[in-house]
């Protein structure tokens, strides 16, 4: 059964943000809040843990593309092969924000992703995930929650995602309604920044 945590993001309580982590730590997924739309999420060095989300999502973990979510564009150099200015400013202009930026992996990707060229990152306009990720002190893979209603793609009340989601993950936190429009994502690996999905961010940047 999941641990429901309030978490405020003005001031993401540090006790329950620790609760939160060694849960992480533990091989624990969680269910988290970001600037977009609730998303699935566990420490990127856990490989049982990647097991469990990608089966959750049905997926073969070698080929899930599941984003790295980092605090800031710090963690860069330990997934991301060195990149160029224009592209680095683009990323500086646009994190933290509603957007997943694809860009081309180095050798030091976890096992399970070795065989990727490209990896997803997200810096989020978050403070309890921008929290968690700091306490964890390492990124975590993340997929955003999907709804089965055809009307409704993503759910936004955490309690009605606490009540789905009770039985097959390890936390859900509750930091209050989230949106229901995805992160925008945009391909950096060519020559020019290449559109893969609009979403909330906005693509003047």
């Amino acid at each position: 059964m999941a641990e429901f945590i309030k978490l405020y993001e003005e001031n993401p309580n540090p006790k329950d943000v620790k609760k939160v982590v060694k849960i992480i730590k533990d091989g624990g997924l969680v269910i988290y809040p970001s600037d977009t739309v609730y998303a699935l999420g566990c420490d990127i060095t856990n490989n049982r843990a990647l097991e469990r989300v990608a089966q959750l999502k049905g997926v073969k973990l070698e080929k899930a593309n599941f984003s790295f979510v980092c605090e800031d564009l710090s963690n860069l150099s330990d997934y991301v092969r060195q990149i160029n200015t224009s592209t680095f400013k683009i990323l500086k202009r646009a994190l933290p924000g509603p957007y997943t930026f694809i860009l081309p992996g180095n050798n030091n990707l976890p096992t399970v992703f070795k065989k990727k060229k490209e990896v997803g990152i997200r810096v989020p306009d978050n403070n309890i995930t921008r929290a968690i990720v700091r306490e964890l002190g390492n990124p975590i893979v993340s997929t955003s929650i999907k709804d089965e209603d055809e009307v409704i793609e993503y759910t936004t009340d955490p309690e009605l995602i606490f009540e789905k989601w009770e039985k097959l993950v390890d936390v859900v936190i509750d930091g209050g309604y989230g949106d229901n429009v995805p992160s925008t994502v945009i391909d950096l690996t060519g020559d020019e920044p290449e559109l893969i999905r609009e979403g909330k961010g906005s693509l003047e940047i």
